[in-house]
């Protein structure tokens, strides 16, 4: 007993908090990532030690934040912005609060085939949203993603930035940097795809 209390507390103390508030994502200014450190801090740092993997994207969006909200909050449809998702089934009588879930096929070609995940949050007022898998055929083990909705204004000019974190376990055989390269380039072509959804919803009369 006194060995696993051992193991147990050199695990946790292998683990360190992510700096993804010290670096600037790509395609953000410094002027941005100033304002939206502190938010970067609460709610996109993760516990990562040897075997795991995180990263920090964001994507800029010429679209009001409410309108980019309104895609983003829709736990039971994340086909709307998210390319490899073939389609989402959520329980009859779904309501979307923390604790729900959905399943989720993917389109053929990736290394899965379905996914199981929860919503972890949904903070309406302050636009923060995040979800964890907790099952289906899949490599990405211990996954947890957390997604902010960030109004900008400036010289009348109303844009959104959208922050999206995760953490993930390194499948074995992998390395940190193929796993991170792999969930980035998904998160990515995620993120743009948001971004012309929102447009185009955005130019609507």
């Amino acid at each position: 007993m006194a060995e696993q209390d051992a193991e147990e507390t050199s695990a946790a103390a292998a683990t360190t908090p992510t700096s993804h508030h010290q670096s600037i994502p790509t395609g953000l200014t410094q002027d941005e990532f100033e304002e939206l450190k502190r938010f970067v801090t609460e709610f996109h740092t993760y516990q990562v030690g040897r075997g795991h993997c995180s990263s920090l994207l964001a994507q800029r969006i010429q679209a009001p934040p409410d309108v980019v909200w309104s895609v983003v909050r829709r736990f039971d449809k994340p086909q709307t912005y998210k390319h490899f998702i073939k389609s989402c089934v959520v329980k009859e009588g779904f309501q979307m609060t923390v604790g729900a879930t959905r399943d989720v096929n993917v389109i053929s070609g990736l290394p899965a085939a379905t996914s199981t995940e929860i919503l972890d949050m949904l903070d309406e007022e302050r636009r923060v949203t995040g979800f964890s898998i907790i099952g289906g055929e899949h490599r990405l083990r211990n996954y947890r993603s957390v997604t902010t909705v960030h109004g900008f204004e400036r010289d009348d000019k109303i844009w959104t930035v959208v922050l999206e974190s995760y953490r993930v376990d390194v499948p074995e055989g992998n390395t940190e940097e193929d796993t991170r390269l792999f969930a980035d380039t998904v998160v990515k072509l995620n993120l743009q795809k948001l971004a012309s959804v929102t447009e185009g919803l955005a130019r609507e009369p």
